[in-house]
């Protein structure tokens, strides 16, 4: 069969048997967002999180914290590679060197563009991408080492208009641009693909509406179809205020898995998002614990695996003492289950994660 396919493919550039070679579609690894259940949402494990070479796109209503939430996983991108960077098309002109710096960014490895039209951005971000690609196959070919990671943000693409829509308003024409869908579409067709080959994730900001007419309550995202169809993953942000007392520290972000093509579609986490801390990376753990009895719920407190009671108040004041590194493998295996598909039998067969009848055997933990 192998020599029947090689020979029917010979000659034919970007064409390889499945099995041989490197594929723009292959599952190329993923880059920590800060939050173990935002990564276990995304991707399916605790330790995961925004798949890399893909599209990711974070919409939500006008100050929901798409900024500040993209912003966080830059951080922690760059901070996980001493040598990345990232390219940051901002549309907005609303990040500023002081608010990057505010949250730990290393500016050095950050470069602005603000482009002032979608054929702008389509063209900048092709042309930095093959430059990427050049230098990625020419330095493996001279000294035979990695060039340093890079990732891509487009901040927001709500903001965007055509050439066409910039004329028209200079001009004095008040018509809708019935082409900008239609150009979206084409600027993310062509992305799709040099950022597979290019290895580097694109994460979008976008602006969601409230559908009219519609019988029940329905958010839709802008700019049709075009990045809908891109994306891999699709997530939705609402929020609502961390108070701690009167003083507002910060926010609860609600995201829910809108669209994803490694993890089970229209699932919801919150995180938490403090302005001093940035993205908790605990927060959502306890919850997922509790559901797969992990941690089990005693009246006002939890019930440990040793069978000690604390209070939620006090596993969230202090999560690493409480999230064992036994906890963290339940957890994973539970994460697996709860976002991934086809692994629904998975916790019945692993004698790590046990029932709530077995949990205080102190010695060694059976199976369900």
């Amino acid at each position: 069969m192998a020599n029947f396919l090689h020979n029917v493919i010979a000659g034919i550039d970007n064409t390889n048997v499945a099995s041989e070679g490197n594929h723009a579609s292959e599952f190329s690894g993923t880059i920590d967002t800060g939050s173990y259940i935002l990564n276990a949402a995304l991707s399916g494990s605790l330790d995961g999180g925004v798949p890399n070479s893909k599209i990711t796109v974070f919409a939500g209503e006008s100050a929901t914290g798409k900024t500040f939430f993209v912003l966080g996983v830059m951080n922690k991108f760059l901070k996980d590679n001493p040598t990345g960077g990232v390219i940051y098309f901002d549309t907005e002109a609303a990040v500023t060197k002081d608010m990057m710096k505010s949250r730990g960014i290393d500016i050095d490895r950050v470069v602005i563009s603000e482009p002032d039209s979608i054929e702008t951005f389509r063209t900048s971000a092709v042309q930095m991408l093959e430059k990427y690609i050049d230098s990625v196959e020419d330095r493996m070919s001279r000294v035979k080492t990695e060039t340093p990671p890079m990732m891509m943000v487009l901040d927001s693409l709500g903001m965007l208009s055509s050439i066409k829509e910039l004329t028209d308003v200079a001009e004095g024409n008040d018509k809708r641009d019935m082409t900008k869908s239609q150009l979206l579409r084409g600027t993310f067709r062509v992305l799709a693909l040099k950022l597979a080959k290019a290895n580097v994730p694109l994460l979008v900001t976008n602006h969601t509406y409230q559908v009219i007419g519609s019988y029940v309550p329905m958010s839709e995202m802008s700019g049709g179809a075009g990045l809908k169809y891109a994306a891999s993953s699709i997530c939705y942000l609402t929020k609502k205020k961390d108070k701690d007392g009167k003083d507002v520290v910060g926010n609860i972000i609600r995201v829910t898995m809108h669209k994803s093509r490694f993890t089970k579609e229209n699932k919801q986490v919150e995180v938490k998002l403090s302005y001093d801390k940035g993205l908790d990376r605990y927060y959502g753990l306890l919850d997922l614990a509790e559901k797969y009895d992990i941690i089990k719920k005693v009246s006002t407190r939890y019930e440990l695996p040793d069978g000690s009671k604390v209070f939620g108040k006090a596993i969230n004041e202090n999560p690493e003492k409480y999230f064992t590194e036994d906890i963290l493998h339940q957890l994973e295996i539970a994460a697996n289950v709860e976002y991934t598909y086809g692994l629904d039998d998975q916790l019945e067969n692993n004698e790590e994660v046990t029932d709530s009848e077995d949990r205080n055997d102190d010695t060694e933990a059976p199976t369900k």
